[in-house]
């Protein structure tokens, strides 16, 4: 009997067989940027499969080889590591049925399923011309290195290419990424916010932070709303605000946290100084604390977390108000504009002096159904949702003005949608906390009779978070902008504190450098992002 010749490029050919389909697949995915490609473990898996073409382990291969090859596809998508997935499956449990069929739908690429079909196409017709194994491994060497999709590979860079006191205004110097990250941590962690009482005979006002969910300039340009007329009335707008978070819990206890520097996502979970909660910061200003939410507050414990960052104050009632949307666990999203209105009419009653008054909104949440019309997927009606809620915005800011009470009002999404997807997420997935996720538009706006603009409004382009809402917020404290003399927008953002984009979430880290960005996922190691 003639021996089975060694495993190598030659004997390769005879062995793959139906596996270099699966193979050509990937690649052509990786090539459209639609899959990343671990290159080391895909070579180790193709020398297994050709090893076990020897007769006594071919019948093994198929039962060994499909599982292995399912989770290695997993491992070179986008999609968030198994550790996550099994981490959030208790939420996922939550969602109604609908929504996780509308999840399922947006799985299915047409443009990746035209893709595998085409490398099968062609697989089969070219196998019987085409020694094709050596061909696939050849590509595998090479593709990595010429495909320049989303995130392709980067060079590590360990040495500065630009001394700190000359990169430019917001840009951190050019070190390699790890020693950016730490540091900006460790900036971030000197710098604060402190808040006064205002001046003895100023005027009483209200703070009023509008924290919208699922709402990024992003989703703003794709759905045509960000020539909403809403954001011409802003005295203050914030072009290049990142919030950092891509979702609810973690947004709220950065908000909540915004006196103080940037913390790591990890330290959201740990105690922190008492002089970073905004809205006890707030209450010893001389600001009555008050909480709104258009929703129970029970997913993923939200109100909890809510109390756990000083906001101890019992939310305002939703008795009597109606409820036009289901959200994405079926639970009741009640109307914002008469939310606002029931607040307006409670606010005239209530004596207290100023409040510093939080309100959440989940309108613009994925997997939201309209009770008049539920047929629609959610990704179908956001674009209608988004106006309907600037349009809630701008009533109540109206009629905040008629009523004849003073009040800053901020308008400050959690995070963006990402409602129309990238080639690393699919609409709707937001564990990569990208620049069109995080990057969201916050405006000031100053209401009252005595509330006069002097000059023109103000558009911060600089990168910002949170720290310069504080110092937006803590500035009209310390000289309100109300009376005869009018108010300059200039005064307040004056010294607005920069921040250096950093992005994260769980599993995943976004930062700019240079002109573009950098992404780490799990412990993969850093890559440019497009």
């Amino acid at each position: 009997m003639e021996a089975a010749p060694a495993f190598g490029f030659r004997s390769v050919s005879d062995r793959l067989g139906w596996w270099n389909a699966y193979f050509i697949a990937k690649l052509a995915l990786f090539a459209l940027g639609l899959m990343g490609f671990h290159l080391v473990e895909n070579l180790v898996f193709v020398v297994v499969l050709g090893a076990m073409a020897a007769p006594r382990f071919r019948r093994l291969r198929p039962w060994l080889g499909v599982p292995v090859a399912i989770a290695l596809a997993y491992y070179d998508s986008w999609l968030p590591g198994l550790s996550r997935v099994i981490s959030q499956a208790g939420l996922v449990a939550g969602f109604s049925g609908a929504y996780l069929a509308e999840l399922a739908g947006r799985f299915v690429s047409v443009k990746a399923l035209v893709a595998i079909a085409a490398a099968v196409a062609g697989y089969l017709a070219a196998k019987r011309f085409v020694r094709l194994d050596v061909l696939v491994v050849i590509a595998m060497l090479v593709l990595p290195f010429v495909v320049g999709g989303p995130p392709k590979m980067m060079t590590p860079v360990t040495t500065t290419a630009a001394a700190q006191g000359d990169a430019p205004k917001g840009v951190a110097a050019q070190k390699s990424p790890d020693a950016m990250l730490a540091d900006f941590f460790k900036t971030e962690q000197s710098r604060a916010v402190s808040f006064t009482k205002p001046p003895d005979g100023s005027p009483d006002f209200d703070v009023i932070f509008l924290h919208v969910c699922s709402l990024s300039w992003d989703d703003l340009e794709a759905t045509g709303e960000d020539k909403h007329p809403l954001f011409a009335t802003f005295d203050i707008l914030f072009r290049r605000f990142n919030s950092v978070a891509t979702y609810s819990g973690p947004a709220a206890i950065r908000f909540l946290r915004s006196p103080c520097g940037q913390p790591s996502h990890k330290a959201l979970y740990e105690p922190t100084q008492p002089q970073c909660l905004l809205m006890p910061d707030l209450q010893k200003a001389g600001l009555e604390p008050q909480l709104l939410m258009n929703h129970d507050g029970h997913f993923d414990n939200f109100l909890k977390v809510v109390r756990d960052q000083g906001v101890s104050v019992e939310p305002q009632s939703l008795k009597g108000v109606p409820a036009p949307m289901r959200a994405f666990d079926d639970s009741r999203i009640y109307d914002d504009g008469a939310i606002l209105a029931q607040w307006l009419q409670a606010r005239v009653k209530n004596p207290a002096p100023r409040a510093a008054v939080y309100y959440n909104t989940l309108s613009l949440h994925d997997g939201n159904v309209l009770q008049s019309d539920p047929k629609p997927k959610s990704s179908e009606t956001y674009k209608k949702r988004v106006n309907k809620l600037l349009t809630d915005i701008q009533g109540f800011m109206d009629k905040l003005a008629a009523s004849g009470r003073r009040a800053i009002v901020v308008l400050v999404p959690e995070h963006g949608a990402a409602w129309r997807g990238d080639a690393m997420q699919i609409a709707g997935l937001r564990e990569i906390p990208t620049p069109a996720i995080t990057l969201i538009p916050v405006g000031v706006r100053v209401i009252g009779p005595d509330a006069k603009r002097v000059g023109d409004a103000v558009t911060v382009p600089d990168p910002t978070s949170f720290l310069a809402l504080s110092h937006v917020v803590s500035k009209m404290l310390a000289k309100p902008p109300f009376g005869a003399g009018g108010f300059k927008p200039a005064d307040y953002t004056a010294g607005v504190p920069l921040t250096d984009f950093v992005s994260e979430g769980a599993n995943a880290t976004i930062l700019a450098r240079g002109k573009g960005y950098v992404i780490r996922q799990d412990q993969d190691p850093w890559k440019e992002f497009q």
